[in-house]
């Protein structure tokens, strides 16, 4: 299914974007929204791993050009807080890792 209208001759000829061009860009979307989760679910479990991850993705993603600017953004914030959750884990129970 799709929810665009293919375009028509006239105005394929003026369509300066390649497909390797598209598909660049949906990758770059799909690495600020998997930054966006990984992010999220790092604030609960296995924020040692999850939070540098998620940074990469999130500074990759705006690298390329990503559409989704604001979920990149989202995702390198929630990867820093990961880490920054887990520090202050880390200070209370003077161990590397943090239970309840």
């Amino acid at each position: 299914m799709q929810l665009t209208a293919q375009p028509t001759s006239s105005t394929s000829s003026t369509n300066s974007t390649s497909p390797a061009t598209r598909a660049a860009v949906r990758d770059a979307d799909g690495m600020a929204v998997a930054a966006f989760i990984l992010g999220l679910v790092g604030l609960l479990v296995l924020n040692v791993f999850l939070g540098p991850i998620a940074i990469a993705l999130a500074v990759v993603a705006l690298w390329r050009g990503t559409a989704r600017r604001g979920r990149a953004f989202l995702g390198l914030g929630l990867g820093i807080a990961d880490l920054v959750v887990l520090v202050a884990f880390m200070q209370m129970d003077s161990s590397v890792s943090w239970s309840f």
